[in-house]
């Protein structure tokens, strides 16, 4: 294999390895199905050998339980090789239609080709799996890629690194390392698909970025993903999810419950359940909490002030600590938060929060806690814990998001027959499985006609009056 090993890019490199890219895209246009499905099983043992680095790389960058990394990060996505390993032919395989009545004499398929050329830039928070699980789809439909894994998670970037340059050639899968500006450099170039995962405010640059080439985009962004919780709920159970999907990965996660929405009756129930299972979680030796091992960091400075002062700012502003509220910076610590009261015109009520926080709102009337999310954007995700199926299918309907789970939280990610994505500003497109695999192919029409001409020539000119009449004939009969 022709690898180039290189991790600092070279601005100017850039252009003339995406050419070789192009170039090497065109080969494998005409690649038999079987040498991707070979490439995802070489995937797929890279990765089982490497369980032991990758759980260290991403214990060096924010210090995420080894046992988090096994689940969230290698398990998803060596369910996500498996999965496309034993459908792909199928998913690739030509697609027939019907014949229309209007089309006599023709037959017509659907043909999946790969785009081309794809850029993927991944984020921090989940920095393997958000990575490899598009890079799947990406082989899968045949394309050549571009990696741009996170600066924020050095250490697992250079795992990425490692792994592109031992499984493929430079031309067709190339990891560039870098900041910003490589960033840039890279959104200026005319890929044939861009894949982005991050926050809503980059996803709007990067797509300004792609239109200048008109290059298609999928977009797997974020926002304040609600959480509602009824009276009927099972509180403890309810308590053990929402505490779970919330402050896994210190809460860093683009689909964690972002705030609640919990009916008066049981709000102070919940409360003490959270609190209990908290203490369950992370104290089962009545340690503090920041001795935990199973408790995960903030990923850099930056993030940690942020959140900081998002905490800070609430409490100032008249919020109440339910539970937690301990920080240190020194560690980039911030324990398991849990408030009350947060007013409005505060950052954790305007913006996603991605840490561990968790404002709760009580709400009175079902219609009131719809209305409420109504008013804002469109989020990735939506929980809601109710027994009532009127009250679950009521909300489902009333409301938009990018994804739904009921009594539950988190795992519809891990479907692999559901299609993974947001709407709006949560996102554009959708991911995972037989979707991925789509969402990196050109579905291309092509029709032959087989009978030459005879039906179709009654649409030529001259309109006489006798084709005007065939063609009145015809409206009437639809």
């Amino acid at each position: 294999m022709d690898i180039v090993q290189t991790t600092t890019a070279s601005m100017d490199l850039i252009p003339k390895w995406i050419e070789e890219q192009k170039q090497h895209s065109l080969a494998l246009r005409d690649e038999p199905i079987e040498q991707r499905i070979q490439k995802l099983k070489r995937m797929k043992q890279w990765v089982k050998r490497h369980r032991s680095d990758i759980e260290d790389a991403i214990y060096q960058d924010f210090r995420k339980p080894r046992y988090e990394t096994d689940g969230s990060e290698i398990l998803f996505v060596l369910q996500e090789l498996n999965h496309v390993i034993k459908h792909l032919k199928e998913w690739a395989s030509l697609t027939k239609v019907k014949v229309p009545l209007t089309l006599p004499g023709t037959s017509s398929h659907v043909q999946y080709e790969p785009k081309g050329v794809c850029l993927i830039i991944a984020p921090w928070n989940y920095p393997f799996q958000l990575m490899v699980s598009p890079w799947i789809s990406a082989i899968a439909a045949g394309n050549c890629c571009v990696l741009k894994p996170s600066e924020m998670t050095p250490h697992t970037s250079e795992l990425i690194f490692e792994m592109a340059a031992s499984l493929f050639p430079r031309n067709e899968a190339l990891v560039i390392q870098g900041d910003e500006e490589v960033a840039q450099k890279l959104l200026e170039q005319p890929f044939d698909h861009l894949f982005f995962t991050g926050s809503t405010a980059v996803g709007k640059i990067i797509m300004k970025s792609a239109a200048e080439h008109l290059t298609s985009v999928t977009l797997e962004l974020g926002g304040k993903s609600p959480t509602i919780v009824d009276e009927t709920a099972d509180i403890e159970v309810a308590a053990k999810k929402i505490a779970w999907g919330k402050f896994m990965n210190a809460g860093q996660t683009c689909i964690a419950p972002d705030y609640l929405l919990v009916h008066e009756s049981v709000h102070d129930a919940l409360i003490n359940s959270l609190r209990a299972t908290l203490r369950e979680f992370y104290q089962p030796t009545d340690a503090p909490v920041e001795q935990s091992p199973d408790y995960a960091r903030i990923v850099n400075e930056k993030h940690f002030d942020r959140l900081r002062e998002a905490l800070k700012e609430a409490i100032t502003k008249g919020a109440s600590v339910a539970i937690g509220g301990q920080h240190q910076s020194a560690h980039q610590f911030i324990a398991p938060t849990v408030l009350t009261d947060v007013p409005e015109d505060c950052t954790l009520m305007e913006e996603e929060i991605f840490g561990p926080i968790l404002p709760i709102k009580k709400y009175s009337t079902l219609m009131e806690a719809v209305d409420y999310i109504n008013s804002r954007s469109k989020p990735l995700a939506q929980y809601i814990f109710s027994e009532e199926e009127r009250v679950q299918e009521y909300i489902t309907r009333r409301t938009s998001a990018g994804g739904v789970c009921i009594n539950d939280v988190i795992l519809h990610i891990a479907h692999p027959e559901l299609p993974f994505g947001g709407v709006n500003h949560s996102g554009i497109g959708k991911s995972h499985g037989y979707y991925g695999f789509l969402e990196f192919t050109n579905q291309k029409p092509v029709m032959a006609q087989n009978w030459g001409t005879t039906m179709t020539n009654v649409f030529y000119p001259p309109y006489t009056d006798q084709v005007k009449s065939i063609m009145n004939r015809v409206l009437r009969w639809f």
